[in-house]
């Protein structure tokens, strides 16, 4: 069982984790242990998630969401098939954690009279310190 919050869970049913010769560290042991893990989840069956969530996992997930609803996350950092597990355990709950949150939406103003003002102010002082730089034959 992963422990996504302290009132979410993800039952053992809804994952599965396989074990590969991945690259990565490991010496001469690359070649003969499969330390690498690969975790695999059902988005759609899942039902630590609600609609909506499972909307913004898919958005979240990205290139790592196959056509079939699985996202697969697969960890290689480490030498150890126990240190790759968890940081694909890691990196799930941090994905399913950031799903759950409902972002805030965007109010949108304007800026003040006085805020506009004093924006044309800057300007026009602005453009007269680059005309006075400005080289007239005339006046030499």
């Amino acid at each position: 069982m992963i422990t996504i919050s302290p009132t979410r869970f993800l039952i053992d049913d809804e994952f599965s984790i396989e074990y590969f010769k991945g690259s990565g560290p490991g010496g001469q042991n690359i070649n003969k242990v499969a330390t690498a893990a690969r975790l695999r989840v059902n988005i759609q069956s899942t039902n630590s998630l609600n609609p909506d969530e499972k909307l913004r996992l898919r958005k979240l997930a990205g290139n790592r969401l196959t056509e079939d609803g699985f996202l697969i996350i697969e960890a290689k950092k480490y030498r150890t098939q126990e240190k790759n597990r968890q940081d694909a355990i890691q990196r799930l709950v941090y994905l399913f954690k950031a799903s759950i949150i409902v972002p805030k939406r965007r109010i949108r103003t304007q800026p003040s009279r006085a805020a506009r003002a004093s924006r044309t102010q800057e300007k026009k002082k602005r453009g007269e310190i680059k005309r006075n730089r400005r080289y007239i034959p005339d006046d030499w």
